[in-house]
């Protein structure tokens, strides 16, 4: 897993929460809760925020040749090992809830992820919550049916760069769950 620390204004990757959102915190604040978004999918988009700052990006879990289909989940398991090692303990979980897919290999990945990431939660006894496309897409853009361009524009507008929409609609995600103010 990459990490990139790099300030806002600068490169992109972290940008100061406060700066986006007053409800947020910036800088290195220990007791800012550590959130963690999801944008579920073999290419995952993912968004964090601990110590007061937010890191994001996407992590591809794409079958190899000569892999069975249950390796991207076990690849799924060690990266939220590893994004946990990392940032500490998660106050909570948050993940795109989708309820249409384009097709069945799309579902059927999807739902290999969510149950994986849910046992997961399960384990370490962290809370966790689905929430719908429509509302974080009406949160970051004021469109319920905002398209990809839009979502990564919004990102943008809040001192991101995402490399996709992906990246960009697990931010937009982490800053819905800020803007609650309340774990899953």
């Amino acid at each position: 897993m990459t990490y990139e620390a790099r300030e806002q204004g600068e490169e992109p990757g972290i940008a100061k929460a406060d700066q986006l959102y007053p409800s947020a915190h910036s800088g290195h604040d220990d007791q800012a809760p550590t959130i963690l978004a999801l944008d579920l999918g073999t290419s995952l988009g993912w968004a964090l925020r601990f110590t007061g700052l937010v890191i994001s990006g996407t992590e591809h879990f794409k079958l190899g040749r000569f892999e069975g289909g249950g390796m991207r989940y076990l690849r799924f398991a060690r990266w939220l090992d590893e994004a946990r090692a990392f940032a500490g303990p998660f106050e909570a979980v948050y993940f795109e809830e989708v309820r249409r897919h384009r097709g069945v290999d799309a579902a059927h990945a999807y739902g290999g992820f969510l149950a994986q990431l849910t046992a997961w939660c399960e384990q370490y006894g962290i809370p966790y919550q689905g929430v719908p496309v429509g509302t974080i897409k009406k949160f970051a853009t004021g469109k319920g049916n905002a398209d990809k361009a839009a979502m990564v524009a919004a990102a943008q507008q809040r001192g991101h760069h995402p490399k996709d929409d992906n990246e960009a609609d697990a931010l937009a995600l982490l800053y819905w769950a800020v803007v609650q103010g309340t774990a899953a």
